[in-house]
């Protein structure tokens, strides 16, 4: 004969095992302070990022065409003028900078030839547009001394020595 086992008061008492509540609140205070921190920043402006671009001062289109010794040649796009000469190890940073633009001109089949947009604004910002896929770099965010590298042939006349 088989006895069956009757339920006792301590085995109905029982409860299910919980969330553990440390974890819990823990996840609710970082978001929490993440959300603190993004009104923060909203209402004080402190540690946020702002391109502030008005309106163009100055606008040229360029191109920039490999050598075949390695480097490029910036020419402007309306008159075909040759603007600089950049060798193999010179402007890394505009040489950097083009090589990302350049690998997603190779995706679209833009070719080499189509223009790039270099315009200044109000505020002093330089930006660098593709005219081809629509993409743009605002270049004062990799600091003065790189948004100068590509600014410089903006201020440059036919004629003037580099």
């Amino acid at each position: 004969m088989a006895t069956q086992s009757v339920p006792t008061l301590a085995s109905a008492g029982k409860r299910q095992p919980r969330f553990p509540r440390l974890p819990l609140f823990g996840a609710l205070a970082f978001v929490a302070v993440v959300f603190v921190i993004v009104l923060f920043g909203r209402f004080t402006d402190i540690g946020t990022v702002r391109v502030v671009t008005n309106a163009p001062t100055d606008i040229r289109d360029v191109v920039f065409l490999p050598r075949a010794a390695g480097g490029m040649v910036v020419t402007d796009a309306t008159s075909g003028a040759e603007i600089a000469t950049i060798g193999p190890d010179d402007e890394g940073f505009v040489q950097g900078a083009l090589r990302g633009l350049q690998r997603v001109r190779k995706i679209a089949n833009i070719p080499p030839s189509q223009p790039y947009r270099l315009i200044k604004w109000q505020g002093g910002a330089v930006s660098l547009s593709d005219t081809g896929t629509g993409e743009r770099i605002y270049l004062n965010a990799f600091g003065p001394d790189n948004a100068a590298a590509f600014a410089r042939f903006l201020n440059h006349k036919v004629g003037d020595e580099q």
